[in-house]
């Protein structure tokens, strides 16, 4: 979310979702900003770092982009390909089990210090969608905490458009080495489809009229989303205008913070794992079309 087209609406450092998510910052120990791409969480999640920084807390990120690189290595994508861009669901499946593993030995690690983890967790086509869905194991703890929650940013559809046009930009001059990695506008409709079709299979399960697709819609987005995220605390963030980014990258953190994320060696266990439990990748592939299922 960088520099807005001329005719985009713009919103000062202190709009209330901004508000909201600073005050959140200084209680909590894990926030979590889930949404599809292109919702600006990797600004919010920027935000998020520099205010508990400043607060004089030691801040930890866990982030989908960083996560799966060792787990998309060279030598696994050989043989788990990515198909129009996506992230192949056994590769996927192994980011979202060691995720958990991740948030429950960080837990444990920083019991007592006051640190803060937060989360970039698209969860949408099952991007670490383990961490919204409840398990006997270490992790639950932390993740149903009082102390933990979940924040989707829900951006109107104009901001939305905003946000698109600004990936667009820096998808075509990146600013920072993240951006190159940032989900392409034809990746964004893909997702955006994947959410829709988690729509219509709620609303006919709810049996009510199944929604209309007309590209992005915040109320069918958060729809899915509280259904995706209802065993977990959790609130949306409506992002009515959006923050006008100058010359500095969404990616740009100015506080130091550690990254959390698995070694090569991590990737070759979490991916053998995944294929001890799915010896049939249809099941796995089905399990992944569900995602919003918790």
């Amino acid at each position: 979310m960088n520099v807005m087209p001329d005719n985009a609406n713009t919103q000062p450092h202190d709009a209330p979702y901004l508000a909201r998510l600073r005050e959140l910052a200084h209680t909590h120990r894990m926030l979590f900003i889930a949404g599809l791409p292109g919702v600006g969480k990797s600004l919010l999640l920027r935000e998020l770092a520099e205010v508990a920084h400043a607060d004089g807390r030691s801040v930890y990120l866990l982030q989908w982009d960083v996560a799966r690189r060792p787990i998309c290595s060279p030598a696994l994508l050989v043989r788990y390909p990515e198909i129009n861009g996506i992230t192949h669901a056994v590769l996927r499946k192994a980011a979202g089990l060691w995720a958990r593993d991740a948030v429950a030995a960080w837990a444990a690690e920083h019991a007592d210090d006051g640190a803060l983890l937060a989360g970039e967790t698209p969860l949408v086509g099952h991007r670490f969608v383990e961490l919204a869905r409840p398990a006997a194991d270490d992790a639950e703890s932390a993740l149903s905490s009082g102390s933990t929650r979940f924040l989707v940013p829900v951006p109107t559809v104009e901001v939305r458009r905003a946000i698109e046009a600004a990936r667009a930009a820096t998808t075509e001059r990146p600013r920072h080495e993240r951006e190159q990695n940032d989900a392409i506008p034809s990746v964004l409709r893909i997702l955006w489809r994947e959410l829709f079709v988690a729509a219509e299979q709620f609303a006919a399960e709810r049996g009510d009229p199944p929604p209309v697709d007309v590209g992005y819609d915040p109320e069918t987005y958060e729809a899915v989303y509280s259904r995706a995220l209802r065993v977990r605390n959790w609130e949306p963030l409506r992002v009515e205008t959006a923050l006008t980014e100058q010359d500095r990258s969404v990616y740009d953190v100015q506080a130091p913070a550690q990254d959390l994320a698995p070694s090569d060696a991590d990737a070759e266990a979490y991916v053998a794992r995944v294929e001890r439990e799915y010896p049939d990748l249809a099941i796995l592939q089905r399990e992944t079309e569900t995602w919003w299922r918790a």
